[in-house]
């Protein structure tokens, strides 16, 4: 690989741990320390990366030439039953990760906006503007409302009571079976999800850098 794929890599690391530690903060917040008794606030990549999902993965999209680079890191542990707002807590606990996501871009936007004011260099400016590809397309790929990602714990709280009830056997279904969740969530974004987020993540950036 060469330097700006590893370089990739990296922020693709750090974009999801920054994501996993919103997650936990959100839930400590609310009242639940399961993730800071497991120290999963703590920056540190070891104790947030999964083997697979965060470097494997995104190893073999980089190698194969995909245009959309994507992964995740563990998932944050936590009991809602802790949070001490029950109706909200778990979706607050879930937008965490996204928002986390649309902050970063939007930092690095700044950035790039004031890339002449602040004499940057060509090389930081394009690793700054893939830092904001990335992390808005993790943010909408996250709000995607099928189980495990994170659209899956705030979909319910904007649903009438029968249908809530409705979508969480089928969550819960899911995630009891975890691998027909990540292959129900593969053969959506391969086959309906990536081209529409691809192109979203691309307006979405032209217009937070000015272009």
């Amino acid at each position: 690989m060469d330097p700006l794929q590893i370089a990739m890599i990296v922020i693709l690391i750090i974009s999801v741990v920054i994501h996993e530690m919103a997650h936990g903060f959100a839930a400590d917040w609310l009242g639940d320390p399961t993730a800071r008794l497991q120290g999963r606030l703590s920056p540190n990549p070891i104790v947030h990366l999964d083997p697979l999902m965060s470097v494997i993965l995104p190893g073999l999209l980089i190698m194969s030439g995909s245009p959309i680079l994507f992964g995740a890191a563990k998932p944050v542990p936590y009991n809602p039953y802790n949070f001490t707002n029950q109706k909200w807590g778990e979706a607050i606990v879930a937008a965490a990760g996204p928002a986390s996501n649309i902050a970063l871009a939007i930092i690095f936007a700044m950035i790039v906006r004031f890339a002449d004011a602040l004499a940057l260099s060509e090389t930081f400016i394009v690793l700054a503007v893939q830092v904001i590809i990335l992390n808005i397309f993790l943010a909408f790929f996250n709000l995607v409302p099928i189980p495990p990602l994170d659209g899956s714990k705030i979909l319910p709280r904007l649903l009438p009571y029968s249908a809530r009830m409705g979508y969480d056997r089928f969550r819960a279904f899911l995630e009891q079976n975890a691998f027909i969740g990540f292959g129900l969530v593969i053969f959506f974004f391969v086959v309906f999800l990536a081209e529409p987020l691809y192109r979203v993540t691309q307006i979405l950036t032209f217009w937070l850098i000015g272009a």
